[in-house]
């Protein structure tokens, strides 16, 4: 057991519950204090809006859920994701790919609650050129589990595994 919670993964760790909570708290700000859902929009910045969407989906309005089924099976779903990015994470040893798995983890869990007590993922961000809007309302979950995406991805093309060194007697040595 001693293994098993080394300094990268408990870096992960908090790093999962801190996007979390942060995620969460937006989330409460848009409800409550900004009323966000009874306004509507919220103009702040030439290229950035907060602006209300009740995300029923998963992602790019894929999976919808069109009935209470559809919405517990996503939270099962979801949550099978997140199970299985927190055992990849508990059982990486890098801290790259730790910190990638924890933004991914600690999003999901943020949209996980929102679905269960919802119904849906609460999204807000609106950034846009004019008219033109290149990513669709998100939330900060959304933006993590994208950038914890990219940073796997990225990793597992860009950085090769070391080559296999050997001791003087020929056999393989390992790092641990």
């Amino acid at each position: 057991m001693k293994g098993l919670f080394t300094r990268p993964r408990v870096i992960g760790l908090a790093l999962a519950g801190l996007i979390f909570v942060v995620d969460q708290w937006l989330k409460w700000l848009m409800i409550g204090p900004l009323q966000l859902r009874q306004v509507g929009n919220i103009h702040l910045l030439p290229f950035f809006d907060l602006t209300w969407v009740e995300n029923y989906g998963v992602s790019l309005g894929m999976l919808t859920a069109r009935s209470m089924e559809m919405r517990w099976g996503l939270v099962a779903l979801t949550a099978l994701i997140a199970l299985v990015v927190a055992v990849w994470m508990m059982r990486e040893k890098l801290l790259g790919e730790i910190l990638g798995l924890s933004l991914i983890l600690g999003g999901a869990l943020g949209n996980i609650v929102d679905r269960v007590k919802f119904g849906y993922v609460v999204d807000y961000a609106d950034f846009h050129i004019g008219d033109f809007r290149p990513f669709l309302v998100f939330n900060l979950a959304d933006a993590a589990i994208t950038i914890g995406v990219v940073i796997i991805l990225a990793r597992s093309f860009l950085i090769s595994e070391k080559p296999e060194t050997k001791n003087d007697a020929g056999a393989p040595v390992t790092e641990n």
